[in-house]
């Protein structure tokens, strides 16, 4: 126990005893610090416990809502029903947990200091003061003549009452200061043991609810155990059920008789607008009851185009530049549509020339006729993207398993894959690989050609650079789902077996090098060593690597970047984004597939300048023209509002597939298309 202030010492007024109060003092003032520091963090800590508990509310009532999906299975319901409860008590062990705190710290120091402190202040004030006194009393009472005997005796009479009264002040003064100290003690632990027993409580209370609902943890348990058997069944049969209808599966849109519905034939088709000859809307139609019936979206009803087929006439329509058209014509209207492919019009044709013959047939009870087989021709052709990604070296395995003839791929990686391998990656999320299927999705050409400049054995030299130093086995096409998963995970969550050697610098910096040099697998290398596809590069103007490569002209680079995430409107310290960049160094093909990829054509640099004013200032005819379609065709698509064309103008789609196609297979030929400043000023002064 600290020493305390001695009253003998006290009335000596002694240099010890200045010495030992001033270091008293300054406890007691250390000690208030304290103690005020601790009933606000007190108060913080209070505030947040009960906004946890608000937010745990909160969080325990959608998982309410979200119990309720089972409310048709009753044992699960009812263990849900008993956690939800058992939850909702421990939210309100909580709350108490934290008014028990309030009061152990909070209530108690305060008491403390509004019972001492105010007091012990103005004591202190009236004992600097007397002690003042006490000292001009005494040096008065010096100064005084021996020989003026009356003076003498006033100025001894007064420095006699003037040290009674600050002795009298002295010891009060002690008296509370010794009295504080021995009281902050007792207080001080009183609330520490208020809040441990507290903590004591809640914990114990916890741990009481837990063992209550440790029967039914067990049921759940064994309910969980034969639910995750049960779904684990479930998805195995679902993926070879999917196998199955992706092993029949030929590309083609799903058209056919249908034996077991009142519809003879469905299917998709292409309709022409009356309005807009130039419009053509993808419908889902079909023929029932001697009617043609069509629905524009899943969510609207079918309508009749033609009530009576009786009262049609179909032909093939040879005079349209579309291919794969036929027309249905009657007193009231006429209707172009159009087929995928000559077979599918074939079928449409016949079932429609069956359906008008069987309703011309009175009494005939035979069954409603199918449509006539197409006429005989080559075979309908798989698309060939499986034949160009597979023939890519190391695509013909899966790049994760090594299982022989995988049909997917991911896109923005590079790799092909199985389907087990394919359903792993879906789960990691589209921001660390987007899976498509090689025979049923549709490939853009920049796009397969990153599966093939990439690629299997490209990519796992990168991601497997570090496996035999890791000592890490590759599972095989024989293993067991979760270890494939584990080896995903580590493979392109972790980055595990990336290897560290070759890092010269900061990898963004190699990232943006990379991308406006064009090299892929230097750019995929920086990406898997930890670069930031949207990296600020402040060497180069504040530029991101998908700018260097809009810079460079690498049309694979910039696809690469934006399947990966890039930002297609990143602008630089200038105000120049990728399309600024791409229309300044008259790289048609960049400026098509930022279109595309959403590029705001309308951004202005730091001179006030969009992409079009660039493109016309660098004399790129082939940019001028395709920025002038695009926002022409933008306009009208605003102007004609909820109501105009689905989809852009086609004139502008057929020029925009025209120089993505040249971009694609040849750029020499774009790079040749330019006109001269000096030409423009002559035309325009003619």
């Amino acid at each position: 126990m600290d020493a305390l202030l001695d009253f003998e010492e006290c009335v000596k007024d002694s240099p010890d005893f200045r010495l030992k109060l001033e270091l008293f003092e300054a406890d007691v003032s250390v000690i208030e610090t304290q103690v005020d520091k601790v009933m606000k963090l007190c108060g913080k800590m209070v505030e947040a416990g009960h906004a946890y508990s608000a937010a745990n509310q909160l969080f325990l009532t959608g998982l309410a809502e979200l119990s309720m999906s089972h409310k048709k299975d009753s044992v699960i319901t009812n263990c849900l029903n008993q956690f939800n409860q058992g939850l909702q008590e421990m939210v309100s062990f909580h709350t108490m947990l934290f008014d028990q705190t309030q009061r152990a710290i909070s209530h108690q120091l305060t008491n403390l200091c509004a019972q001492f402190l105010p007091q012990l202040v103005e004591t202190r004030r009236e004992f600097v003061r007397i002690g003042e006194d006490l000292e001009t009393a005494a040096l008065k009472s010096a100064q005084v003549s021996r020989f003026k005997a009356a003076d003498a005796e006033r100025a001894s009479h007064l420095l006699l009452a003037t040290r009674k009264c600050y002795q009298h002040f002295a010891l009060d003064y002690c008296l509370q200061l010794n009295t504080f100290k021995t009281q902050q003690r007792v207080d001080v632990l009183n609330s520490m043991f208020s809040f441990v027993h507290a903590q004591f409580t809640f914990f114990h209370q916890g741990f009481d609810l837990l063992r209550d609902l440790e029967p039914t943890m067990k049921a759940m348990a064994a309910q969980l155990s034969q639910a995750s058997a049960d779904c684990a069944a479930q998805r195995k049969e679902l993926e070879n059920k999917h196998l199955l209808v992706q092993r029949d599966a030929s590309g083609e849109p799903s058209v056919c008789p249908c034996p077991g519905s009142d519809d003879i034939i469905q299917g998709h088709l292409l309709k022409r607008c009356r309005r807009k000859p130039k419009t053509w809307k993808r419908c889902w139609f079909s023929i029932r009851d001697n009617q043609l019936m069509y629905r524009k979206s899943h969510k609207e009803n079918s309508v009749v185009l033609f009530e009576d087929l009786r009262l049609c006439a179909v032909k093939s329509l040879q005079n349209l530049d579309r291919r794969f058209c036929f027309e249905l014509l009657s007193v009231q209207k006429c209707c172009a549509l159009q087929a995928d492919s000559q077979q599918l019009q074939q079928l449409w044709l016949s079932a429609l020339h069956g359906s008008i013959d069987l309703a011309y047939r009175e009494g005939d009870d035979a069954p409603l006729p199918q449509p006539r087989e197409p006429p005989p021709g080559p075979p309908l052709q798989r698309p060939p993207v499986l034949g160009v990604a597979l023939s890519c070296p190391g695509n013909q395995q899966c790049c994760d398993c090594g299982e022989e003839e995988p049909r997917w791929a991911s896109v923005n990686l590079g790799v092909t894959m199985c389907i087990e391998c394919s359903g792993i990656h879906r789960s990691l999320g589209v921001h660390l690989s987007k899976v498509r299927s090689l025979t049923l999705d549709s490939w853009e050409a920049e796009q397969l050609k990153l599966l093939c400049i990439l690629g299997n054995n490209v990519m796992n030299q990168i991601y497997e650079a570090r496996c035999s130093a890791e000592g890490r086995v590759k599972p095989g096409a024989a293993s067991v789902r979760a270890e494939k998963e584990t080896w995903i995970k580590e493979k392109y969550v972790e980055k595990r077996f990336v290897s560290d050697r070759g890092l010269k610098g900061d990898a963004g910096r190699r990232l943006y090098q990379a991308a406006e040099a064009g090299d892929l697998v230097a750019m995929a290398t920086a990406l898997a060593q930890g670069a930031e596809v949207n990296q600020s590069i402040g060497e180069e103007a504040g530029r991101t690597a998908l700018i260097g490569a809009a810079v460079g002209g690498s049309l694979s680079a910039c696809e690469f970047l934006l399947l990966n995430r890039a930002n297609v409107n990143h602008r630089d310290l200038r105000g120049q984004g990728a399309l600024h960049a791409a229309a300044a160094a008259g790289h048609t093909g960049q400026v098509c597939l930022l279109l595309k990829r959403g590029a705001n054509q309308y951004a202005a640099d730091e001179r006030g300048q969009d992409p079009l004013a660039i493109a016309v200032e660098t004399a790129h005819a082939d940019i001028v023209t395709l920025l002038r379609m695009a926002r022409m065709n933008e306009e009208m698509r605003d102007s004609d509002g909820v109501f105009g064309a689905m989809g852009d103008d086609e004139t502008f789609q057929d020029i925009f597939r025209d120089f993505s196609d040249m971009a694609s297979h040849d750029p020499d030929r774009l790079s040749r298309r330019q006109f001269g400043r000096r030409g423009d000023e002559e035309e325009d002064k003619g």
